[in-house]
């Protein structure tokens, strides 16, 4: 039997022709095409200032440094995400404080923020886990009550709305990723939206060793940056993915609905049906709770029916580097609950309807094998 990933990007002949135009030009590095898919997220962000790196995390990094954080900071952000969105804050030498998700949506509860607010809190980094938005306008009122700077982690929000506006057309700074696992993908890399030509310049400094060049030629260095440029390859990937956005969001908000008919039923917890904002980058489930020992059994039973799944995510706070530092200082048990039980099951716009048939069959199959009962209609 086939096995059904838990995605799979999906390039088509003409990206992979542009590609090969790529090659043939002898320009590999930082280019025209780079230039070009800036371009072309800056349309979708409403013509703000869009650099490209290569990865989300170099993203996110450079947003925290253009915002000014550094040593004695603290930045509110989740536990309940990939490990680089806190990675990040400690790198530039900041400390990430966790505070719990609301149990319905997954995202950071940000009814928290207030409590967790102090002198030396510089920042809010909120996560929209699976594509799901964070409640933007109450993020963007207690930015502005507390006079925070906000750093969107919307890796996983491409293409994702907040009342009809796109994101990345309006707030801070916002940072996308375009992994293979992301609605598009360059191979690897991500981008930085930003509010001005002013922060777009520190951007570009910091993704090349912060170095300017002169018209004459020479280049002088001022800022410690790093090594994050994008290639004109990637680049080549990014522009035939952009293309089709909208086309594979909405094949993956189809998919999403029929999950929804096909597990009802299932003592699963599904996510928030939300069809107008999110992007449906995943779609997760959570296993009963007597089950969450047994999510190994699981995930192990469906792949022995040809179906991949994943655990998006461990909760950070309770990883060897973070409790060493003593940063697990509040109660999480949410982000616990969650972190535990989660699944992550196949989701892709390559995708046939049947795939969600046999993703759902295995599934209850697999409950049923380990005791667990259907809820009644």
């Amino acid at each position: 039997m086939e096995l059904l990933p838990f995605t799979r990007p999906d390039i088509d002949e003409e990206t992979i022709a542009a590609v090969a135009d790529v090659l043939r030009s002898g320009w590999l590095t930082t280019g025209p095409k780079c230039r070009e898919l800036e371009a072309a997220l800056s349309l979708r962000a409403g013509g703000r200032p869009v650099r490209v790196v290569n990865s989300a995390t170099a993203a996110l990094e450079f947003a925290l440094r253009i915002a000014g954080i550094g040593p004695g900071d603290e930045v509110i952000t989740t536990s309940l995400t990939w490990v680089a969105t806190s990675n990040v804050i400690l790198a530039v030498g900041a400390k990430p404080v966790f505070i719990d998700v609301d149990p319905a949506t997954r995202l950071i509860d940000l009814s928290q923020v207030d409590a967790a607010v102090n002198e030396r809190t510089r920042a809010i980094l909120p996560v929209d886990l699976a594509g799901l938005p964070v409640d933007r306008d109450r993020l963007n009122e207690l930015a502005a009550r507390y006079r925070l700077r906000v750093i969107e982690d919307a890796a996983q929000s491409q293409g994702a709305h907040w009342r009809g506006r796109e994101l990345g057309s309006f707030g801070d700074l916002v940072a996308f990723s375009f992994h293979p696992n992301k609605n598009m993908t360059t191979g690897e890399g991500g981008c930085l939206v930003m509010n001005s030509e002013d922060e777009a310049r520190q951007f570009e400094k910091l993704r090349l060793q912060g170095v300017t060049r002169n018209a004459d030629g020479t280049y002088d260095c001022d800022v410690l940056g790093g090594k994050a440029n994008l290639t004109d390859i990637a680049a080549a990937i990014g522009l035939g993915q952009i293309k089709r956005l909208d086309q594979a969001n909405l094949r993956r908000r189809e998919l999403a609905r029929l999950y929804f008919l096909k597990l009802a039923g299932l003592s699963v917890d599904l996510p928030q049906a939300d069809f107008e904002n999110s992007n449906w980058h995943m779609f997760q489930v959570l296993l009963p709770a007597g089950l969450a020992a047994q999510r190994a059994e699981v995930m192990h039973l469906l792949r022995e029916a040809g179906i991949a799944t994943g655990i998006h995510y461990p909760a950070i706070h309770t990883m060897s580097l973070y409790k060493a530092r003593g940063l697990a200082q509040r109660p999480l048990p949410y982000t616990e609950s969650v972190a535990a039980r989660i699944l992550t099951l196949p989701l892709f716009p390559a995708m046939h309807d049947a795939d969600v048939d046999r993703v759902a069959t295995a599934l209850r199959n697999a409950l049923a094998t380990l005791g667990a009962r259907e809820v009644p209609a």
